[in-house]
C-alpha cells in the first residue's frame, strides 16, 4: 500500500508564502521521483516542480522558478514546496506525485503512479 498525503495548503494574500508537505510512505522513499502538480479552475493540470529523492536535478515551471523551491527531510519521508510570492494565478489544488526514476517527462501526469488526493491553496488580492 502506497501512500501520500499532502498538507499545508490555505488561504493568503497576494505577495504571501505557504509550504507545503508531502509525506510518503509504503515503499522505498529514496531512489524515487516526487513531484507537485495544480490544477486551477478551468485550466489542465500541470507540473510545477519535481526532484529525485535520491540526489540529482530539480525541475519547475518557468512560473515557478525564482519563487518556489524544493527540499526534503529524508528522516521524516517529507518533500516541501516552499511558496513565497503568491499571486492569484497561483491559486488551484496541488497534488504531490511519485514514481520510479526513469521517467519519459516529469511535468507529464501519466508519468506518475502514484497521487495523494491534494491540498488546496487560494491566493486572494
Amino acid at each position: 500500500q502506497v501512500q501520500l498525503v499532502e498538507s499545508g495548503g490555505g488561504s493568503v494574500q497576494a505577495g504571501g508564502s505557504l509550504r507545503l508537505s508531502c509525506a510518503a510512505s509504503g515503499y522505498t522513499y529514496s531512489g524515487i521521483c516526487m513531484a507537485w502538480f495544480r490544477q486551477a479552475p478551468g485550466k489542465e493540470r500541470e507540473g510545477v516542480a519535481a526532484m529525485a529523492t535520491g540526489g540529482g536535478p530539480t525541475y519547475y515551471t518557468d512560473s515557478a522558478k525564482g519563487r518556489f523551491t524544493l527540499s526534503q527531510d529524508n528522516a521524516k519521508h517529507t518533500v516541501y514546496l516552499q511558496m513565497n510570492s503568491l499571486n492569484p494565478e497561483d491559486t488551484g489544488m496541488y497534488y504531490c506525485a511519485a514514481e520510479r526514476l526513469g521517467l519519459r517527462g516529469w511535468n507529464d501526469p501519466s508519468e506518475y503512479r502514484y497521487w495523494g488526493q491534494g491540498t488546496q491553496v487560494t491566493v486572494s488580492s
